[in-house]
């Protein structure tokens, strides 16, 4: 079975709208692909200093996205004198949430934290915020995520991405039943996704 994964970075915008094409593809072609998520690192603490220019900048970002794809976006964070933009902790948690649960779980748990930064402003890089969107165990949850091995294992789905190439988010990894494999980089539709 030929298998898509899914390269992605919770506070990556152009993968906060693709989720609807993740979506349609997790429903209606789960049948004839297996579908893996990984995810990509998009940025780590100190990489993006949060200057006024910066967030003006994501504002635009963002605005471009939404109406691109439709998803909302509220610039909640954006208005934010302080916010260090570490993508990390996120990846740790959707890591997490995979490992202990498997994959449908930790596409519903990114589907989660992706809406609540943002749709709902809320502030992702939060260990606390992270725990409250886990509807499994909680404590088993915080025990993982804050083990050397969630880091570990974060840090191999962010080799494992670069190998195959994709590093621009999204990107989708299509690997055939014979091996071969094709990254897409970018924001994609259905169509173009599946069109090999």
């Amino acid at each position: 079975m030929t298998e898509l994964i899914f390269v992605v970075d919770p506070m990556c915008s152009w993968c906060w709208g693709f989720h609807p094409v993740i979506e349609k593809l997790r429903k209606e072609y789960a049948d004839h692909y297996k579908l893996s998520l990984l995810v990509g690192g998009l940025r780590t603490k100190g990489q993006m200093v949060w200057s006024e220019e910066n967030r003006a900048y994501l504002h635009r970002h963002w605005n471009a996205v939404s109406q691109r794809t439709g998803q909302p976006f509220v610039p909640d964070i954006l208005n934010r004198t302080h916010f260090e933009y570490d993508t990390y902790p996120a990846c740790k948690a959707v890591v997490a949430i995979r490992e202990l649960w498997g994959g449908a779980e930790a596409f519903e748990y990114l589907s989660k934290i992706q809406y609540a930064f943002y749709a709902e402003g809320k502030d992702i890089t939060s260990e606390e915020v992270l725990r409250s969107y886990v509807l499994q165990d909680k404590e088993m949850f915080l025990s993982f995520y804050q083990n050397p091995r969630a880091e570990t294992l974060m840090q191999n789905d962010f080799s494992k991405a670069r190998v195959m190439g994709a590093n621009a988010f999204p990107s989708v990894v299509t690997i055939d039943k014979d091996g071969h494999m094709v990254c897409k980089k970018g924001y994609q539709t259905v169509e173009e996704i599946l069109d090999n």
